[in-house]
């Protein structure tokens, strides 16, 4: 667990994260929950419809019928239909923002510039609408890429807390994450997409002797 002013970042593994304050516990890409002992979920949020980020078995585990459920376009029909118990759905697409009380949510896109399935044919388009989520709660501002590699949009965003890819194959390697960082100047960085089957752990600590100027936090994975 991290914890910074009046939040809690706790790593789940992979890209799964629970963010609490005082009064909202926000999950983002909840995955293989399956047994853990977690708090029920205010605000759910997906950045893409791969399995392994949109995950109705996970979610069903952590969502009631007084959870907001957020995602863009293309996570909707799974959420709408594999989702047994939510408050509403309400769309978060590049570029949008949604209010629940007083957290405030928007989103920059999520891609691949140069990681391909086949020639042409990256793993992540620009053009599916995959989103980075911001969060901004009070003072303090929340960036989770989602499965992206460096991309023009990141450039200044300057969150307080960024949570950023480090696996490479299918997103950022360390090194281009390094070069990420160095672009969205975030206070603390927070590397992710690792653990789960996914990637290297590893990769944590070469992101971080690759930004000896930069904070960066390794947190351990808690279920």
């Amino acid at each position: 667990m991290f914890e910074y002013k009046n939040i809690s970042i706790h790593w789940l593994g992979h890209d799964s994260f629970l963010i609490q304050t005082k009064d909202t516990k926000i999950y983002i890409d909840p995955y293989e929950l399956s047994g853990a002992l977690l708090p029920k979920a205010d605000i759910i949020i997906t950045t893409h419809e791969h399995g392994d980020h949109c995950n109705p078995d996970s979610i069903n585990l952590i969502s009631t019928a007084e959870t907001y459920l957020l995602g863009p376009d293309i996570t909707h029909e799974i959420l709408k239909s594999k989702v047994n118990a939510k408050k509403t759905i309400l769309p978060l697409n590049p570029q949008g923002q949604q209010k629940i009380g007083e957290i405030t949510i928007s989103a920059i896109p999520a891609y691949n510039t140069h990681r391909f399935r086949s020639p042409g044919n990256p793993f992540h388009p620009k053009e599916s609408g995959h989103i980075g989520p911001i969060i901004q709660i009070d003072d303090i501002t929340i960036y989770h890429a989602g499965d992206t590699d460096k991309i023009p949009e990141m450039e200044n965003l300057q969150p307080t807390i960024a949570l950023l890819p480090v696996s490479g194959t299918y997103v950022m390697d360390a090194a281009e994450c390094a070069e990420a960082v160095k672009v969205i100047k975030p206070e603390i960085t927070i590397p992710m997409h690792v653990g789960r089957g996914i990637g290297k752990l590893e990769a944590r600590q070469e992101l971080k002797d690759l930004l000896a100027d930069f904070r960066v936090e390794i947190l351990e994975m808690e279920i």
